[in-house]
């Protein structure tokens, strides 16, 4: 288990450098001048003066630009491992500071959306493999994919309409505590639940055919306890895979969601700092990013064993092995 341990975070480690590099790569070589940017908004005075000159090449150096671009990976690479992501040209604050103030707004319906799109994925598979009517089972088997097709923007347009405007039960705008999280977390977790809905109804009907479920209802137990206590464990694990891999999509997903609803989160400011160009933002993004995509998938790995016996006998020869001779 250690040794499977030290692999799988090891593979984190290495997806998360790759993400930064290619990030340096595309960011730090592009045409812009990060000097420029930051100086446009401080230094005056005609374009190509001996002080504008003389200013942004004294920004050069102090920024490390005047550096080889090798040094200036490395050093950027030695400061993000420290906990130094830079500072925003924009703001001027530090990238983990707003990082830090981005997030909780972001994580909040991120969160919430996944719980909303499990639980009704689920449910939506799980009926849908159940039903024994025809017309009944094949309108189930055809939501999901209505959902994966509607425009998250346009699923969050109608929420606002028909809660917000007509019933007036939610807000439709802000970031006004619990309430003004449950709109932009629905809109998020429609197209996910029609996912996972499509998912765990195909592998909870092939789980179904299994010889277990067979031998189950062999010894008397009824269709829905052989579903519920026997299969849907089993069907459960692709919908694990999934799952670490949505939430990072959550994260970014949330662009668009934050921008209909007017919320200040993770999305909005990843907006204004391509737009800005402001390279360390952007960086800090894409670095954090990918560190909730191998956590999550890192979580989703650790699980598996947990849900699958299998697993854990792979994770075990010697204890195999034995058993074998015994």
């Amino acid at each position: 288990m250690i040794r499977y341990l030290a692999g799988r975070v090891g593979q984190a480690l290495v997806v998360v450098w790759a993400a930064f590099t290619l990030a340096f790569i595309i960011l730090y070589l592009m045409p812009s001048d990060p000097a420029e940017l930051i100086a446009s908004g401080g230094l005056q005075g005609e374009a190509g003066s001996a002080a504008s000159v003389q200013q942004l090449a004294a920004l050069r150096a102090e920024m490390g630009l005047d550096q080889p671009v090798l040094v200036q990976y490395f050093t950027r690479l030695f400061e993000t491992t420290m906990g130094d992501w830079g500072t925003s040209y924009q703001t001027g604050l530090p990238v983990t500071q707003m990082l830090g103030e981005a997030l909780p707004s972001t994580v909040a319906i991120a969160l919430l959306g996944l719980g909303i799109a499990v639980v009704a994925g689920v449910l939506l598979g799980f009926c849908a493999t159940y039903s024994r009517f025809g017309p009944l089972r094949q309108f189930l088997y055809s939501l999901p994919s209505v959902g994966a097709s509607v425009p998250t923007f346009w699923s969050a347009l109608l929420l606002i309409q028909l809660f917000s405007f007509a019933l007036r039960l939610l807000p439709a705008f802000g970031n006004d505590g619990f309430p003004s999280t449950i709109l932009p977390a629905v809109a998020l977790a429609i197209p996910v639940s029609a996912m996972i809905a499509q998912v765990f109804g195909k592998s909870l009907r092939t789980v179904m055919m299994e010889p277990f479920i067979d031998t189950a209802r062999a010894k008397g137990a009824s269709r829905l306890r052989a579903m519920l206590r026997h299969a849907v464990r089993n069907a459960l694990l692709p919908v694990l895979t999934i799952v670490g891999m949505i939430f990072g999509a959550l994260l970014s997903g949330a662009v668009v969601i934050e921008t209909v609803f007017g919320r200040q989160g993770f999305g909005r400011m990843t907006v204004d700092a391509v737009n800005a160009q402001d390279i360390p933002v952007v960086m800090g993004v894409v670095v954090f990013s990918a560190i909730v995509f191998v956590i999550a998938t890192l979580v989703v790995d650790l699980l598996y064993p947990l849900l699958d016996p299998r697993i854990r006998q792979n994770l075990h020869p010697t204890r195999k092995l034995h058993t074998k001779a015994a």
